[in-house]
């Protein structure tokens, strides 16, 4: 608190105070009062008057100051009506009362939403294995028919099954602490997994992938990151050109390692660019394309972030795009 701030929140006070010392002055000048001691009246009065503005000013002042250095010494900030030393007045008494009931329902508020979203976590978690039963029933069904019906029903099935995945990441990547395991693992492996999950999608449009130098392991969660990985291959068969080829290389950056996926797709707009991670934005090719829901690269963003991962992008609108996975060197990881 600054002294023109307490001086600005004490304009009324003050105004009184000297309204009515100008009366008091004016009183005494009417009855006779000798103007040397009128004068000596009216500086005692101010005296007193700024005196006691001042003790309030400054108890004010250390007051804010006193709770300003508890809350910032606090990691959970919303226990600061509980921490607060005893009030020192009546207004402080109820004021701080007022506060702690507000805190206790909100704090209330809180764990019934906390305990409502993780029981949809665990609904769509449940609901996920259960709708692959279907599924796996659906690829079987698919055996026994022609070639043509029997192709175009096993691209959708994939496609089905991403959605879902897409909706299990996003359930789990609200708590991912709870679903991440940082090991070391096999960069190839990974990039094999995810090119074998979405191998209909890639046959059906036509996608070739090729792989380079990527015998090399890096520190991370390998199902996490075979489904970042499945995402932008997903989307570079999404927005192919014509002869699409999708390259995945690895490139070492002293003790990081950088995977790089490149593709001679249709690109993105620059004015689009900065915008790709952001939730829900689908832009221009995926309006035109159809089938976007502007979900994946924003997970993408989201778990590379809880992972440590560096997650860049670079496009140029006709000529394709390249997505940068910068993977830490174990010693800078702070959740191993």
């Amino acid at each position: 608190m600054t002294l023109r701030e307490f001086l600005s929140d004490r304009l009324g006070r003050i105004a009184l105070q000297l309204i009515c010392t100008g009366l008091a002055a004016l009183f005494l000048l009417a009855t006779g009062t000798q103007s040397g001691i009128l004068l000596v009246l009216l500086l005692t009065l101010l005296m007193i008057f700024a005196s006691v503005n001042a003790f309030d000013f400054f108890q004010q002042r250390a007051r804010l100051l006193e709770l300003e250095t508890i809350l910032e010494g606090l990691d959970r900030k919303y226990l600061f009506v509980e921490c607060v030393p005893p009030p020192k007045n009546l207004y402080e008494r109820r004021l701080f009362d007022l506060t702690r009931r507000a805190g206790r329902a909100m704090t209330g508020a809180v764990s019934d939403a906390q305990a409502q979203q993780r029981e949809y976590r665990e609904y769509v978690e449940q609901w996920v294995h259960e709708i692959k039963t279907p599924i796996t029933a659906a690829r079987l069904i698919c055996r026994d028919l022609d070639g043509e019906t029997r192709r175009k029903l096993i691209a959708e099935l994939a496609q089905v099954e991403a959605h879902i995945e897409r909706a299990l990441f996003y359930a789990r990547a609200e708590n991912p602490e709870q679903d991440c395991l940082l090991r070391q693992i096999d960069l190839g492996k990974v990039a094999a997994q995810a090119i074998e999950n979405h191998r209909s999608l890639l046959i059906q449009s036509g996608v070739q992938v090729a792989t380079e130098e990527l015998d090399c392991t890096v520190y991370t969660d390998e199902k996490w990151a075979v489904f970042i990985l499945g995402q932008l291959l997903q989307n570079a068969a999404r927005y192919r050109g014509t002869a699409p080829v999708i390259t995945l290389s690895a490139k070492p950056l002293g003790k990081q390692t950088q995977l790089i996926v490149h593709d001679n797709g249709i690109g993105i707009p620059a004015h689009e660019l900065p915008r790709v991670f952001d939730r829900g934005f689908t832009g221009s090719n995926g309006r035109n394309r159809g089938g976007s829901t502007g979900m994946g690269l924003y997970l993408c963003k989201k778990l590379a972030g809880f992972l440590e991962l560096g997650l860049e992008i670079a496009s140029e609108e006709g000529k394709g795009t390249t997505v940068t996975l910068t993977f830490p060197a174990k010693e800078n990881l702070t959740k191993l």
